[in-house]
């Protein structure tokens, strides 16, 4: 094996943990009046907003980012009478919510960053994400700088969960399908396109989008449920 290719969103920063309910977690530590459900239906206008629109720029780090995507949630909240707030209550749930976000997201990077150290010893590590073209903004600003290759949809052009962002991802380290494992959070998104390439799989598999993601998991070699299992797998053999 000579490089992982990492996912990062759901698998680097939180551990296998839906960015939906991360944030739906914050919502509910500040008390949201609204349901899950209308949270959810503010989630999706969000992301694909965030995703269509030169909303993020290339500077943001992710606090700032947290900033910009929850605010465009409480909006939608508001605009379609699922909150009935005065503009400093929503200022309020923004800035809470984002703080509630940033700090999981810190303690977990905590324990993965000395294990991307190790690995990056011994392999070449590659990111390949569905961004908004700020991602190295992000990873500077919690120091993941172990990456020798970044491959990010807003800056190439190709999201997951098309085969082609990996292909890309080894045209830029230089390594055959069989000479990458993939670790990723999402089945359908990182494991199937992957796996059709010949790429090995490692499934991060843990909160998803909806309680169960897949019946089938045949294009995931390993299925691991913490991050941390990862260290062993891969470095069990290197002394």
């Amino acid at each position: 094996m000579q490089a992982i290719l990492f996912d990062y969103g759901g698998t680097l920063d939180t551990n296998a943990v839906h960015w939906s309910n991360v944030l739906w977690d914050g919502f509910q530590h500040m008390k949201a009046p609204f349901s899950k459900d209308h949270f959810r239906e503010a989630y999706v206008y969000g992301e694909r907003r965030l995703a269509q629109a030169s909303i993020i720029q290339p500077s943001d780090d992710f606090y700032s980012l947290l900033l910009r995507k929850v605010r465009i949630e409480v909006d939608y909240l508001v605009e379609y009478n699922f909150w009935e707030a005065t503009a400093a209550e929503k200022d309020v749930m923004i800035q809470g919510v984002a703080d509630y976000c940033n700090t999981q997201v810190q303690n977990n990077l905590a324990s993965v960053r000395p294990i991307l150290k190790r690995l990056s010893q011994h392999y070449k590590l590659v990111l390949v994400t569905n961004f908004y073209g700020n991602i190295h903004a992000v990873l500077e600003a919690y120091n993941l700088n172990f990456f020798t290759q970044i491959v990010e949809s807003a800056v190439v052009g190709v999201r997951k969960p098309n085969p082609q962002i990996y292909a890309l991802a080894l045209k830029a380290v230089a390594c055959a399908a069989e000479e990458v494992v993939v670790i990723g959070d999402s089945y359908e998104k990182d494991m199937v396109p992957a796996k059709s390439l010949g790429c090995h799989t490692i499934w991060l598999k843990g909160e998803g989008w909806v309680k169960s993601e897949c019946q089938d998991t045949g294009a995931a070699d390993i299925i691991v449920e913490d991050f941390t299992m990862i260290e062993s797998l891969l470095l069990s053999n290197k002394g």
